[in-house]
């Protein structure tokens, strides 16, 4: 196998060009399907790691002559130490909600794709073996796309966690005087404004997940990286394939970087004074 350039060896793979074609349309797919899962996702387990939910404080509230060892000793006073000071103030949900985003964050991508796609669609769930499109397996595409929405989930957690919190509290105690919802405050008021300050860290996170997206090939997925592999094992080049794709991935990702960026501009327009 050669492991030069040669200009020559382009020509080879044109034979494989309705491979990359295919390839791309995965590859848009999966980041499609990846962003609107992990949005979802991550937008959920933002509000569940920003939630004050603390069951036992509630019942020690809720009765006192019973579960009040919770937030006060026999004496009377109120705890500030100890175990029965920290379980009253322990939030279940939102322990579970962290406990997911640092264990995603702390394994690599292609492990999880791997656990799910043979632990868990291979041992406990069969999926039906069909293809959409006529070149898109969907017992392949399926577990790239859930694992790469679970794992771009947990990283924007945390960016869409900073955007709510980095809206002025006031405005919340304005629209609980108004008499909004709290779904409505969030909706109409928070959620508005914390997007226009992570919209540059979503739109690299977006970028990320098209490049990241390479690993689903390890499993079956016909994307990209698959055709350079169909080319390296047929016409014995490895450079020009490898090239091809990551053109590819520019003409995809640099396009989808300025896009944002100026939808991005157009957002803070209203706010310049």
């Amino acid at each position: 196998m050669e492991n030069f350039i040669k200009i020559e060896n382009f020509s080879l793979i044109l034979p494989y060009m309705k491979m990359f074609q295919e390839g791309l349309a995965i590859t848009i797919l999966l980041a499609f399907f990846t962003v609107v899962i992990g949005f979802v996702l991550a937008l959920v387990l933002a509000i569940l790691r920003m939630s004050n939910f603390r069951p036992f404080l509630m019942l020690s509230h809720a009765f006192p002559k019973v579960f009040g060892f919770f937030e006060y000793d026999r004496e009377g006073n109120k705890l500030d130490s100890g175990f029965l000071y920290h379980m009253g103030r322990f939030n279940p949900i939102g322990f579970l909600a962290t406990a997911y985003v640092e264990i995603i964050r702390s394994t690599p991508v292609i492990v999880q794709l791997w656990i799910i796609y043979y632990g868990i669609f291979g041992a406990l769930f069969t999926l039906p073996r069909f293809k959409i499109l006529g070149f898109i397996a969907f017992d392949r595409f399926v577990p790239g796309a859930i694992t790469l929405g679970l794992n771009s989930a947990a990283y924007l957690c945390e960016i869409i966690r900073s955007g709510l919190q980095s809206v002025d509290g006031g405005q919340t105690e304005a629209a609980r005087s108004l008499g909004l919802r709290q779904t409505q405050n969030l909706r109409y008021i928070i959620l508005p404004q914390a997007l226009k300050n992570i919209l540059p860290a979503i739109a690299n996170e977006f970028v990320v997940i098209i490049k990241e997206s390479a690993v689903a090939y390890t499993v079956g997925v016909q994307d990209i990286m698959a055709a350079v592999n169909a080319v390296k094992g047929a016409a014995y080049i490895i450079m020009e394939p490898l090239l091809v794709a990551a053109g590819i991935y520019f003409c995809l990702c640099f396009p989808a970087s300025k896009l944002i960026a100026y939808v991005e501009r157009r957002m803070r327009r209203g706010d310049v004074r």
